[in-house]
């Protein structure tokens, strides 16, 4: 799968197709499910900028860590779906950064639905300490 690049401040998009594996029983997916979707799209995002979660550990000794999340579901995603996980920073912050995330139905009427959203800070920390500390210089620029 590849996903829809964009610069800094515009949306990143990365295609979701929804398993059995991710609903219940009635066929909805399982809300839990949401969270691994949007991490997903964030660890794409990060990957399509040259970068990776084990780049920034290896190379650095720093880690991304979720600070807060904070979702709202909308709409059920169901079994089968084709659906688009997006995601876009809203802050850059010296250790941090917030993401604003949604999860949509492409359709054509309309043409897409909500599903969900979730904003998202994450911190960059000391993988010994796990304190904060500032981003590595160069390494993710706005």
């Amino acid at each position: 799968m590849d996903g829809i690049a964009a610069t800094d401040g515009e949306v990143f998009v990365w295609p979701i197709r929804v398993y059995y594996e991710d609903t219940d029983a009635s066929g909805v997916v399982y809300h839990a499910r949401y969270l691994h979707w949007f991490e997903r799209v964030r660890s794409e995002w990060l990957r399509a900028k040259g970068r990776s979660h084990r780049h920034l550990a290896e190379g650095f000794g720093a880690a991304f860590t979720v600070a807060s999340i904070d979702i709202r579901y909308r709409q059920p995603a169901r079994l089968d779906d084709a659906l688009q996980a997006t995601v876009r920073v809203s802050q850059y912050g010296r250790a941090s950064l917030v993401f604003e995330q949604q999860l949509l139905r492409p359709g054509q009427s309309p043409p897409q639905i909500l599903l969900a959203t979730a904003s998202v800070k994450v911190a960059c920390v000391d993988t010994g300490s796990f304190k904060p500390r500032p981003w590595p210089s160069g390494w993710l620029e706005p």
